[in-house]
């Protein structure tokens, strides 16, 4: 393999590494026959999207991002899916002048530019994009295919093959193996699962009605119709999810959960399956979890440096609480994980109560709750004490109970982290009070909280800027227009206007000021102020920054109080 020493140079110019480190590495490519960017990230000198504009720049090759393009599939199918992936390219399109374009992973491979050279006698332009995105892409149409065809295959078949009859707890599979995986219920869940993970679903929605199955994905936050199916296919595809996640499938009558783990495309996955009855049958709600995913730093989600140095005093607390809060699915439960990976060491004992375990951490002892075996978070959290624990995690505090043991571990020595549904931070000050912990005990506990709000990201590609009106000025705040960006939707973000979210926070540290405000029994409206003044931000104003670098719009900031 051509180890290129001048790449790394440039690299090295860069300063994304060190000039002393450049013959090691070079060595150590050579050694290991890697190219440089692999052996780069792997080493953690650098993330995919930091070394591919460096090495767009090195090889002059424009740099893009895989979404931004317009791919013509026609060209894309021309080539085997696989070849596609293990070589990292994607034919694009052709220009009036009858020029390729052709997006690239691997400036270097030279096999792939022949075979392309081969399969198009034309000129060409090449533009670099990360090949991962190419694997994400390639993945989506080959789900998209798979699951077509296990529909169409579903619908001519009707409702056979899986189950021969269904008992008390247990089911009888009449065909061979080779026939239960081959069959079209069983290929379509299979499909439904795998086609949801390139989408960056969070969620997968089965839904029964009268005559048709819906099934919808949770993207960036909203609900998405993916696809339709008769009613009389559900009985299979109820049967085949309920094997796969371990529920009891001869009951309907009440809500059950259950858990999938699949490995797609290298990749492990679990995946949360609930149940619940309604008038046409059994609804199945999937929560995807990326079980290797979960390298998240703090600027990863969302904290600014500002942010971060309040974080930086509450996290070198060697006791006390701190508490996430906001609305189900904000990301609380991310971030919490993410404080833990940051803090956890050798040298201390880190328990966690959770329901259910989404991220298992190497490092740490985590315990499931089981209503049925009478372990609540509070039966669990007074074991834990019993532990010798130093730092200990409760994933929500729901009950007087709970708060009570979750705040008199804080004031004896211990570190706990946990969330609580409250409007912002100052809330949970009133929600520990209204649980009946006392003020001077919630005042003693208490180091700091964090509120959290996810708002959409405008589509890059298609966003547009425009001076703020009359209405906008006011809400803004502003005396004269200025420039913002609005959503606008396009092919790229499937004409929604937004692609992804991003996190907006709201910290309160508790200082001495605070404290006595809590003890002297002050209003919630007289603690926000103090907190403001304090230094507090809160999350209007977060996203109100976000509004004006144009990374979000004024809907969205509109969107954080309506709930």
């Amino acid at each position: 393999m051509d180890i290129n020493y001048e790449l790394l140079t440039y690299y090295a110019y860069k300063k994304i590494i060190k000039r002393k480190q450049i013959n090691a590495i070079y060595e150590d490519c050579k050694r290991l026959g890697v190219p440089i960017e692999t052996y780069m990230q792997a080493k953690a000198y650098c993330t995919e999207v930091e070394a591919l504009p460096v090495l767009g720049e090195f090889y002059c090759l424009p740099y893009i991002e895989v979404d931004m393009l317009d791919i013509d599939k026609s060209l894309v199918e021309r080539f085997e899916y696989a070849f596609l992936k293990k070589h990292k390219f994607l034919p694009v399109s052709f220009n009036r002048n009858g020029v390729l374009l052709v997006a690239i992973g691997r400036p270097l491979d030279m096999h792939a530019r022949s075979v392309i050279a081969t399969e198009f006698t034309c000129d060409m332009d090449f533009v670099l994009v990360p090949p991962t995105q190419i694997d994400i892409y390639v993945d989506s149409i080959v789900a998209v295919l798979s699951t077509t065809k296990a529909l169409g295959d579903l619908q001519d078949a009707g409702d056979r093959d899986v189950i021969n009859r269904v008992m008390t707890g247990s089911v009888t599979v009449i065909d061979s193996a080779d026939d239960v995986i081959n069959n079209p219920s069983v290929r379509l869940v299979d499909s439904i699962i795998r086609e949801a993970i390139p989408f960056k679903a969070s969620d997968i929605h089965i839904e029964p009605f009268e005559r048709t199955v819906k099934v919808r994905y949770r993207i960036d936050g909203d609900l998405q119709l993916r696809v339709e199916f008769p009613i009389e296919s559900y009985s299979a595809i109820c049967a085949r999810l309920k094997i796969m996640s371990g529920i009891n499938i001869a009951e309907r009558r009440i809500p059950q959960d259950g858990r999938i783990s699949m490995a797609i495309n290298g990749t492990e996955y679990d995946f949360r399956v609930a149940t619940l009855p309604t008038v046409y049958g059994e609804k199945f709600v999937i929560r995807i979890l990326d079980k290797t995913s979960f390298n998240f730093t703090r600027t990863d989600l969302g904290f600014t440096a500002d942010e971060n140095l309040v974080i930086d005093k509450i996290l070198a607390h060697s006791y006390g609480i701190v508490l996430l809060t906001g609305p189900t699915g904000c990301g609380k439960s991310t971030t919490l994980y993410s404080f833990l990976k940051e803090i956890n060491r050798p040298t201390v004992n880190v328990i966690t109560v959770e329901d259910p375990v989404e991220y298992t951490m190497n490092g740490i002892n985590q315990v499931q709750v089981n209503p049925k075996a009478d372990l609540t978070f509070a039966n669990a959290l007074r074991s834990i004490l019993r532990q010798d624990p130093d730092i200990i995690m409760v994933g929500e505090i729901r009950d007087e109970d709970t708060a009570e043991i979750a705040v008199r571990a804080a004031i004896t020595g211990h570190l706990v982290f946990s969330t609580l549904h409250t409007n912002d931070a100052p809330g949970a000050i009133i929600r520990l009070t209204d649980m009946n912990v006392t003020d001077y005990l919630v005042a003693d506990a208490l180091v700091g909280v964090i509120a959290q709000r996810l708002v959409k990201r405008l589509c890059p590609a298609c966003k547009k800027r425009g001076k703020t009106n009359e209405a906008e000025m006011k809400l803004l705040g502003l005396d004269e227009p200025v420039s913002v960006f609005r959503a606008q939707g396009c092919q790229f973000c499937g004409h929604t206007g937004y692609r992804g979210r991003v996190a907006v926070h709201e910290i309160m540290y508790m200082s001495e000021r605070l404290r006595s405000a809590v003890t002297q029994g002050r209003t919630i409206d007289e603690l926000r102020e103090i907190a403001k003044e304090e230094g507090m931000v809160n999350l209007w104003d977060s996203c109100k920054k976000l509004v004006m670098k144009g990374v979000t719009d004024i809907s969205e900031l509109m969107s954080l109080y309506d709930d």
